[in-house]
């Protein structure tokens, strides 16, 4: 059965370990609730990444468990409980390692992209 064409055609599927990541680096630079975990990716990344809901939330739950997030109830600025999550000790190390390994991964494909075939 053929594929559909994507709605966003400039849009990036994530890898789970690549959002992860993305996640895990976005809470370094504050807590958020999911929303804004989700604009955070988009808008840093110039509208190419996005983080739906449906791959995101399953995300965080994983994070959670993982005890590299921790997360709690709080009332947002237009008075509506929101999940904010913020990253652990054990999920600034995680990131550190993910970091580590995606230096890696880009180094590996910038040398078989970069390599000229003769």
């Amino acid at each position: 059965m053929p594929r559909k064409p994507p709605v966003h055609p400039n849009r990036i599927e994530l890898l789970q370990g690549t959002l992860d990541l993305l996640i895990l680096q976005t809470l370094q630079w504050g807590p958020r609730h999911g929303y804004g975990i989700s604009q955070a990716i988009r808008t840093g990344s110039s509208e190419i990444l996005r983080a739906d809901t449906g791959s995101l939330y399953p995300a965080l739950h994983r994070l959670e468990r993982a005890k590299w997030i921790a997360a709690e109830w709080k009332t947002s600025e237009n008075q509506q409980r929101v999940k904010v999550y913020r990253l652990t000790a054990a999920g600034k190390k995680q990131l550190l390692a993910e970091r580590s390994r995606w230096e890696q991964l880009v180094q590996a494909m910038g040398g078989i992209l970069g390599h000229e075939q003769a």
